[in-house]
């Protein structure tokens, strides 16, 4: 038998204007650069994206999204945002999200307490939408247009009179990963489905 365990690890983009500029950073690029450095030199080479001085903004939540906030506050960030697209989850189970499913509650995590700790306040504000990122002459990043949105019936609504610009230095995204990279699947030769995963048959199954 042969078990893949590959995981997700293609980032999702968002594809905004000002995308190109400097100061916009894939979230795994940020994390990952930032471990190898500590872990080489404890961040004395200088291998690294730092956040030191910069107002970051860290787009997505989950687990990643949390680790940007903290690395960020550990680098010494002068102020960290964490945005999000959808509503605040409650604070208890909803009816829709009954045991034994991943209980989908409002959490605070060590990225959220060290922000708070850091800098007074709980760093997420959620339904808001990213607009475009705004640069300087030199393609240096020096803020986000966002607006807020809510939902209705089922549809992303724009609340008029809501957009504003955050100004940030660094924006860090974590919006969760598309699949795996296709390395693997050409290597073996495997069927992928329309969200490059690994297609599943009755004799593979993918852990």
């Amino acid at each position: 038998a042969v078990v893949l365990a590959a995981g997700a690890t293609r980032p999702r983009d968002l594809p905004v204007e000002g995308r190109g500029l400097a100061g916009v950073q894939f979230a795994m690029d940020f994390l990952g650069a930032n471990t190898k450095s500590l872990l080489d030199s404890q961040l004395q080479d200088g291998q690294y994206i730092s956040a030191a001085g910069k107002k970051v903004i860290v787009i997505g939540g989950g687990d990643t999204g949390t680790d940007c906030i903290a690395t960020s506050i550990r680098h010494g960030a002068t102020s960290v945002i964490n945005l999000e697209l959808m509503d605040p989850p409650p604070a208890k189970r909803a009816a829709n999200n009954p045991w034994p499913q991943w209980p989908r509650v409002f959490r605070v995590d060590y990225g959220h307490a060290e922000a708070k700790y850091r800098y007074g306040a709980d760093p997420r504000t959620y339904n808001v939408l990213t607009k475009r990122f705004i640069g300087d002459a030199d393609g240096k990043l020096t803020g986000v247009e966002i607006v807020n949105v809510r939902f209705e019936g089922g549809k992303m609504v724009e609340v008029p009179g809501s957009a504003r610009v955050l100004e940030a230095d660094m924006v860090l995204l974590a919006m969760g990963f598309l699949g795996p990279e296709a390395t693997l699947a050409e290597g073996l030769n495997l069927d992928r489905d329309a969200r490059s995963n690994f297609k599943v048959g009755t004799r593979l199954a993918v852990g």
